[in-house]
This record gives C-alpha cells, structure tokens and sequence, in this order.
C-alpha cells in the first residue's frame, strides 16, 4: 500500500480508511473486532503524535505494529479467547472452526424475530385489532419492531449504559407524540407522523449500531451502509417470503381451507417484522460477501438514474410544461431524490479513497447536476403550490424536505467536483454526508412533534 505523508485530520481518516478497507477484505475478521482494532489503532497513534511523531509517521508505526500482531495484538486475543481474532493470532486460519458466539447470536436473532413478531399482535389483547385499527398500526409499527433491533445491537455490540438509556428515552419520546396527539383520522399530519416517526427512530438504531463510534465519520457511513444491505436483504427475504405464502395458500386452497384471514392477520405482519431482524443478523454474518454489491448496484443503477433524470429535464425544457404538484408526485419526487442520494452515498462507502477517478465519478457528478437542478423545478412548483392555495401540512412538508435535499444535493456536487479536480480528498464528502444525517432526524423529529398541533392535527 502506497502511504503518502499526512499532515491534516481528513487525511488521516483517508489512510484509516485504507486500512479499515484492507482488514475487512479479511473473511476471518469479525465486524466487531475490525472496531476494537481501530479504536486500538487511533489511540496508538494519539499516543505515539504526543510522543512527537508526525501524523504520517505516527499511522505508519502504528499500523506496523498492529500488522506484526505484537504484544498489544496478543493481549486483545486472549481477552477475547471465544473470538475469531485468536484464531487469527493464534492459529491459521485454515484449522479455525465457528466460535461458539456465533451459534448463540443466531439463536438471539431468531428469538428477537419471534419477539417482534408477537409484539406486533401485542396490541390485540387491549382491543386494538389490525383490522380495524389501521392509523394506530401505521403510527405505531417503527416502535414494534425498532426497539427490539436496537437490542439486538446492544447485545451484539455490549453498548455502554449512556448509549442505552438514550435509546430508551428516545423510543418512549416517539411513542408518546406518535399516539398523545388527538389526530383525525386519515389527516395529512397523521399520515406525516407515520411517514417521519420510523425515521427519527431508525437513527436510535444507528445510536445502538455505532456506539460510541457514531460521532466518528466511520462509525456514521458504516451503519449507511449497514442500511442499504438491509434494504437488499429485506427485499429479498419478502420476495421469498411472497413466494412461500402463495403456496401455502395454494396448497391449503386445494383442500378447502382458507388461509386468507391467517395471512392478513397473522402471517404477513408477524414475518414482515420479524424479518427486519432476521435481514439485519444477515447482513452482519454475510457482511464480506455483501460488500461486494455496493460497487455493482452503484454501477449498474447509477447512469440509469442519470439518464432518466436527463431525460426528464429535457422534456421539461422542450415542453415548457411544470410539474403537477399533488400528494402522490410530491411523494414520488421526494423518493426518487433520495434514491440517488442513497445510491452516491453507496457509492461513497463502496469507493476506495485512493482509486483512480473514473467513469462512474463522472456518472455521479451527472446524477448530482441533474438531481440538483430536477429538486429545484420541484421546489418552484411547491412553492407556486403554496402561493396559489396556500399552506398545508403536505405543503409545508414537501416545501421543507425538498430544501433539505437541495442543500446536501449543492453541497455533495461542490465536494465531489473539487475532489475530481484534486482540490478536496474524498474524506470531505464522506463527512459531508455523514454530518448530514443529524439534519434529517431533526427535521423528522420536527414534523412528528410540531406539524400535528401547529395544522389543528388536520
């Protein structure tokens, strides 16, 4: 590996980076220990810069001595004796066999499957049936299922006792505000709650993901990675899942039995929120295989967004024609803009600080332009929306994400074009995006606490 000297914190994180890269490329090292061994590696370093080495020296002596597993290396794996790591240390790799934590932490995740899946039947014992009472499930379903898969990283991670109660206290937040409101039912800032709550909510999870790494730029894009392979995976356990169900009621139908109340009441809700946990013990088991589709899905989805988003533009342009702004477009456009914001920050976490600027860097900067530009003609259509019949709790809500997103939008497209040009590290746009998040989970936090009294919960 080429080291160049390092003088800045952005380009240590840049070489820590590299490392971080080359050890996971490492099958026989678990996620867990790569985050023991970095937080090992920053404070040699710390140590080694107060003893009056420079930074580039301080990272090259201290990843030396991890890369000769000396004393420090020896004294980590007999205080994890159950861990991968002694085999690495200890033993070849080749005579390692499965540690025993693994057999127990799949018997955990199938227990907190089961246990989610239960707790979203729970609320039929105190008279609220699916069936009957649909707002309070869509409200509701983030808190049956995301406290359990905070617990299942606390457990995995062994999350200290601050990380905990803050998770705890910000679960019962969103309890409270997403059921003391008096909501119409069917309203507009009824269905922003349901929308937003499992937002804010998904980043406690990624509070219990991190641990005390989540104010580390790492610490951050690891679990924006952790949440596109759950999407990958819980995709495809529900086509599977679709799969199996058709045929259990086929076979059940040619026997004249009805599966159909058991699928709607039962089957289909208690799997869809147990295989949240089930996609999540997954992707941290398979993670070295899964890694491998961030480069291929930013590569093959990347110029096909584009290419629409080009296309779109130009027929904008040629027509003269604005956008219709109802409920359904606003909700389109706004998923669409986050599905490249998704697929540059994949891209992000797939990319290699040192590799050479490429195609798909061009590709990017092309989606970030014509994302940019397609989020402004959507935001001159809310605001024209806005002028002509004025505000509405949809309205102002799509008025608000939209300039969320073309603040981070403007801003990723400056980085990444200094970057192309050698006048910013790849780092910047790493923390850019990571620093981001927060804005997201304020704003989310914003609609389900403010929208509902300040638009008479209409």
């Amino acid at each position: 590996m080429n080291h160049m000297a390092t003088h800045s914190p952005d380009q240590l994180e840049e070489q820590i980076g590299l490392w971080r890269g080359y050890v996971k490329r490492r099958q026989v090292i678990q996620t867990t220990d790569i985050i023991e061994l970095e937080d090992h590696l920053r404070e040699q370093i710390t140590g080694l810069m107060k003893a009056g080495l420079a930074t580039d020296e301080a990272f090259l002596v201290a990843v030396k001595r991890l890369g000769k597993l000396d004393v420090l290396s020896q004294e980590f794996a007999r205080e994890h004796s159950e861990r991968l790591w002694k085999q690495l240390v200890l033993v070849s790799p080749e005579t390692s066999e499965p540690a025993p934590r693994h057999r127990q932490e799949t018997f955990v995740a199938f227990g907190l499957a089961i246990l989610a899946a239960v707790l979203i039947k729970l609320p039929e014992i105190f008279g609220f049936a699916l069936d009957d009472e649909a707002s309070f499930y869509m409200r509701n379903v983030s808190l049956f299922v995301l406290p359990v898969l905070a617990a299942y990283f606390i457990w995995k991670r062994q999350t200290s006792q601050r990380v905990i109660i803050s998770a705890a206290s910000g679960f019962m937040i969103g309890a409270i505000f997403a059921n003391i409101y008096p909501f119409i039912s069917g309203g507009s800032t009824e269905g922003l709650t349901s929308l937003h709550l499992p937002i804010a909510m998904w980043f406690i999870v990624g509070m219990t993901y991190a641990g005390k790494r989540w104010s580390e730029i790492a610490g951050r894009m690891d679990f924006i990675r952790f949440t596109g392979e759950l999407f990958i995976y819980y995709v495809l356990i529900a086509l599977g899942g679709g799969v199996l169900t058709g045929f259990m009621f086929a076979i059940f139908q040619s026997i004249g039995f009805d599966l159909e109340p058991i699928m709607g009441t039962w089957i289909i809700p208690c799997g869809a929120a147990g295989a949240v946990i089930i996609g999540s013990w997954l992707v941290e088991a398979k993670q070295s295989v899964i890694e491998n589709m961030a480069p291929v899905l930013t590569r093959l989805f990347t110029p096909l967004f584009a290419v629409v988003l080009v296309v779109f533009l130009a027929t904008v342009a040629f027509t003269g024609r604005g956008i219709n702004v109802d409920r359904d477009i606003l909700i389109a456009f706004d998923l669409l803009l986050v599905v490249v914001l998704g697929l540059l920050v994949y891209s992000i976490s797939a990319r290699r600080p040192d590799a050479r600027i490429g195609t798909l860097d061009i590709m990017q900067i092309i989606l970030l332009v014509s994302a940019l530009l397609t989020d402004a003609v959507a935001l001159w259509a809310i605001a024209s929306r806005i002028t002509e019949f004025g505000f509405s709790p949809n309205r102002v809500a799509a008025l608000g994400e939209n300039i969320i997103l073309l603040v981070n939008l403007a801003w990723s497209t400056v980085l990444y074009l200094r970057f192309v040009r050698g006048r910013a590290l790849f780092t910047q746009l790493e923390r850019w995006q990571t620093q981001y998040l927060l804005v997201y989970a304020v704003w989310a936090a914003l609609v389900v606490i403010v929208f509902p009294p300040l638009f008479g919960y209409k």
